[in-house]
């Protein structure tokens, strides 16, 4: 639990300091946590300060509509942190170059797609495209899912030193759902990932639909995002790609998205 309470050893306090901010920042930190909310009480809780403090530091990031509450006096977040992050720049490169190409792979893949990347120790959801079929399954932009369970979170390690991984998973914290694998378990699934050149994962979280995710690369030959469709089999007379057309179709769009990226060692082993 993070905090700015000062401490006697002032030999390894921060040189410049800003507790008001400080607790702003842990206070939608904490926030962040929640789909439902947490009340003052909760919150004042979860950060060991007092009423007192809470209170005035959320009526401030209220009134600046960083937080809202609702009826039942729960404090959530605004969209507001969703709406500056989708204004980053390098994210919104990103997502502008990939839909184009996204909407062509589900009009050939007959499937819906999804971009995931890897932000602070966690999977995000930065761009989602549905399937133009009568269904389609999709998870939403801006949604949080497993690192150690998914695709997605499989291809985003598996490219990584090992170094990075280890320190990518201790600052981790789990999605409600994810499963957990040893690390001898974890390290035989990326070292697959890293042989295949993808992950196929049936999912964890829901029946009857295979993960097929790709990497794609930016500059240096690093993974800057993932490239993930929820394969729904058809079970009745329509025609689909099956499960091999459909990683030849995703891997040719992650391949074009990564060389529109800056990556050009294809004819390398990444």
């Amino acid at each position: 639990m993070v905090t700015a309470k000062k401490t006697a050893d002032t030999t390894t306090a921060p040189r410049y300091a800003a507790p008001a901010l400080e607790k702003g920042l842990n206070i939608l930190e904490v926030l962040s946590d929640s789909y439902e909310g947490y009340t003052l009480n909760e919150i004042s809780k979860k950060l060991d300060r007092s009423m007192n403090e809470i209170f005035r530091m959320v009526m401030t990031l209220e009134r600046c509509d960083w937080v809202q509450v609702d009826e039942n006096g729960r404090y959530s977040l605004t969209l507001r942190m969703f709406k500056l992050a989708h204004q980053h720049r390098p994210l919104r490169s990103l997502v502008s170059i990939a839909t184009p190409l996204m909407r062509k792979l589900v009009n050939q893949a007959r499937q819906s797609c999804h971009l995931t990347v890897l932000q602070d120790a966690k999977v995000v959801v930065i761009a989602q495209i549905d399937s133009p079929e009568r269904w389609s399954f999709g998870l939403k932009v801006g949604a949080l899912v497993g690192l150690r369970d998914t695709a997605s979170g499989h291809v985003l390690l598996a490219y990584r030193e090992e170094a990075e991984r280890e320190r990518i998973l201790a600052l981790h914290g789990p999605v409600d759902g994810e499963s957990t694998l040893t690390k001898a378990q974890l390290d035989k699934v990326l070292k697959q990932v890293r042989v295949s050149g993808y992950a196929e994962t049936p999912s964890q979280q829901v029946k009857g639909i295979v993960n097929i995710a790709y990497p794609v690369f930016g500059p240096n030959q690093t993974v800057v995002a993932c490239l993930n469709v929820p394969y729904l089999e058809r079970v009745d007379l329509g025609v689909q790609p099956s499960v091999e057309e459909l990683k030849e179709i995703v891997d040719g769009y992650a391949k074009e998205l990564s060389e529109m990226m800056g990556y050009s060692s294809y004819n390398a082993n990444p």
